[in-house]
C-alpha cells in the first residue's frame, strides 16, 4: 500500500527531474531513492517511471498517480493549515512563485500578509513564466504570481491582479522628450539595454516594437533587470521595465522615468493557485492581501 512517504518521493521527482537531487531533497542517498522507486513500481506491478542514463520523465501510469499525490499532499497540507486557523492564526509556510516583473507586488503581498499572520513562514522564488506555472503544479509553490496569457489549464484558480505597464528609464540628458512620456518610435532611437530574448519580458517588448516596425537600438543584454538599471545608470543607456519595478528603480537611482505610449502596452498579471476541493487557509489570506494592494 502507498503511503505518504512515497508521495514524498514521487513529487521530489517530478520536481527536480533528477535522481540525486530528488534524493537530497528527500534526505536519502541515491540508492536509497532508486530501491524506493522500484519498491512503489513492485507493488503497483507497473512501471512509473521512464529510465535511462538519466531521468526521462514518467510513464502514462505515473502520470496519473502524480496528479493524485499532488492532490493528496496538497488536501493534506490545507488541512493542517485548517486545524491551526482553527486555532485563530495561520501559521506553517507557503511558497510563493513570482516572475520578475512581479517580484515588487508580491513583496507587497507578502508584507500584508505577514502583518496580519506573522507565525506564517514565507518563501518567495523568481522564475520564468513556465518555471512558476510548473512549480504550481508540481507542488513547489502553493501560488505564483504570472502573466495571465501563459496559463490555459483549467486546473487553475486564476485571480487577475494588475495591469502591468511600461517604463523607459535613463538619465534625463539621454532623452530628448519633454514630456512626461516616451513613444516607443522615439525609445528605438535611444541604445538600450534589455533582458535576453529567451526571456518573456524581452519577447513582449520586442513583439511591441516588431509590431510598430521599428528596429530598436539594442547594444547590451542582461539576464536580470539590475544589471540592466546599472548600466542605464552609467548614462550611455536607456533600459525598459515594467511600471511596479520602475518606480523602486528610479527611487534608488538618479534615472529619470518616463511612461512608454504609441501604443500603451497592458500585460494582465494574475494570482495562479491549484484548483482545490479544500480550501488553504494560507492561500485564501494571500488572495485577500492581494485584493487590497493598490
Amino acid at each position: 500500500m502507498l503511503n505518504l512517504r512515497d508521495l514524498e518521493f514521487l513529487t521530489a521527482l517530478a520536481r527536480r527531474k533528477h535522481f540525486a537531487r530528488a534524493a537530497e531533497d528527500c534526505g536519502v542517498s541515491q540508492p536509497a531513492f532508486s530501491m524506493r522507486l522500484r519498491k512503489i513500481e513492485d507493488n503497483l506491478s507497473v512501471a512509473l517511471v521512464k529510465r535511462g542514463n538519466r531521468f526521462q520523465g514518467f510513464t502514462a501510469e505515473g502520470e496519473a498517480l502524480l496528479r493524485r499525490a499532488y492532490k493528496i499532499m496538497d488536501d493534506l497540507k490545507s488541512i493542517e493549515q485548517d486545524i491551526r486557523s482553527a486555532q485563530g492564526d495561520i501559521a506553517g509556510s507557503l511558497a510563493i512563485g513570482a516572475i520578475p516583473t512581479a517580484v515588487v507586488y508580491a513583496v507587497k503581498a507578502i508584507k500584508a500578509l505577514q502583518s496580519r499572520h506573522p507565525n506564517l513562514a514565507v518563501t518567495l522564488h523568481t522564475a520564468t513564466a513556465l518555471g512558476v506555472q510548473h512549480g504550481v503544479d508540481t507542488g513547489q509553490f502553493d501560488a505564483g504570481f504570472i502573466y495571465s496569457d501563459a496559463l490555459s489549464n483549467t486546473l487553475h484558480c486564476i485571480d487577475p491582479l494588475y495591469q502591468e505597464r511600461y517604463l523607459l528609464l535613463a538619465h534625463e540628458d539621454l532623452l530628448k522628450a519633454t514630456s512626461d512620456t516616451v513613444t516607443w518610435a522615439e525609445a528605438a532611437t535611444i541604445p538600450l539595454c534589455l533582458l535576453a530574448p529567451g526571456m518573456q519580458n524581452r519577447q513582449i517588448i520586442d513583439k511591441v516594437f516588431r509590431d510598430q516596425g521599428l528596429s530598436p537600438k539594442v547594444t547590451v543584454e542582461s539576464s536580470g533587470f539590475f544589471a540592466s538599471v546599472a548600466l542605464a545608470r552609467e548614462g550611455a543607456h536607456a533600459t525598459i521595465v515594467p511600471e511596479h519595478l520602475g518606480g523602486t528603480f528610479a527611487r534608488m537611482t538618479s534615472l529619470t522615468a518616463r511612461a512608454l505610449v504609441a501604443p500603451e502596452l497592458d500585460m494582465a498579471v494574475c494570482l495562479m493557485t491549484r484548483a482545490r476541493e479544500l480550501g488553504a487557509p494560507a492561500v485564501d489570506a494571500l488572495r485577500a492581501c492581494c485584493g487590497e494592494i493598490q
